[in-house]
């Protein structure tokens, strides 16, 4: 039988002149949010703050996620005037901190870290003072697109463990646990850009698979760590196995600091890049 959702995880619709502005700025740079397509529900939040996550190289994934709202199809060509409309929206939207991610896109050489590369360069053509966080694939922890994305230096490099070990393969049959793992080591052994990583918790996990994670992350030099409840985007997708109460996120957070994790965002309707800037 399907779980209710609790009020302490259900968010007003929120329609006001900050909101609209936000949308029409996007709609007219044609560009996508993984705030709409993954039915976020921080994003009216955000929206009021100026902030969206903009979403790079389409809507179509090439993998197929198993709790994740973004459709799984063929993918679109790559649009290359985007990485300057993403810049422009920045610009508009006059943000001091912007956040890019991108479907996964395993039908490209590089997996589109040139594109993400692009994304960055054309923002601090325009912006150079904005602070700019990507939120990648994995890119089959190839070392020569890591290396793209190195070289472009975001500010903050975040790829989602997303789940844990135990779990891992039935909420992403098409991923791989420790790639996702060796791609976080990798950006930090290879450079100082801080990293960052997430997961959702309520697909079935223990606490001791959960501590095992985030031993895990600190182990491979993790930085910021978010953590929050999956929430299903349909009845397609996989069902929530428990919805933590509130206080049990208390003892996450002490369970990160006490493995030596200094900066996270754990809470139920805590996402990716939800009140990004506030970590860094």
């Amino acid at each position: 039988m399907q779980k209710r959702l609790p009020d302490y995880l259900k968010r007003p619709i929120i329609d006001t002149d900050k909101t609209r502005t936000v949308r029409r700025i996007l709609k007219t740079k044609c560009l996508n949010t993984v705030c709409e397509n993954a039915r976020c529900p921080n994003k009216n939040e955000c929206y009021t703050k100026n902030t969206a996550t903009f979403l790079i190289m389409g809507n179509n994934c090439t993998r197929n996620c198993r709790y994740c709202n973004i459709t799984c199809s063929r993918p679109e060509p790559l649009d290359l005037s985007e990485p300057l409309h993403v810049a422009e929206a920045v610009n508009d939207l006059g943000l001091k901190y912007a956040v890019i991610t991108s479907v996964t896109r395993d039908d490209l050489p590089d997996g589109g870290a040139e594109h993400f590369a692009n994304c960055i360069y054309e923002i601090r053509k325009i912006s150079p003072d904005v602070k700019i966080e990507i939120l990648t694939p994995d890119f089959k922890g190839d070392k020569d697109s890591l290396n793209t994305i190195i070289k472009a230096h975001p500010d903050v490099f975040n790829h989602n463990i997303e789940t844990v070990r135990n779990v891992f393969k039935t909420a992403r049959p098409q991923g791989d646990y420790d790639c996702s793992l060796e791609v976080l080591k990798y950006i930090k052994d290879n450079s100082n850009i801080i990293t960052k990583s997430g997961l959702m918790i309520g697909l079935g996990e223990t606490f001791e698979d959960i501590e095992e994670t985030l031993i895990d992350l600190k182990n491979v030099g993790c930085d910021i760590l978010t953590i929050g409840q999956y929430i299903q985007p349909s009845k397609s997708h996989l069902n929530v196995a428990k919805y933590y109460e509130p206080e049990e996120y208390e003892k996450l957070k002490y369970l990160a600091q006490r493995i030596g994790i200094k900066h996270y965002q754990i809470g139920p309707l805590v996402r990716s890049s939800y009140r990004a800037s506030e970590l860094v």
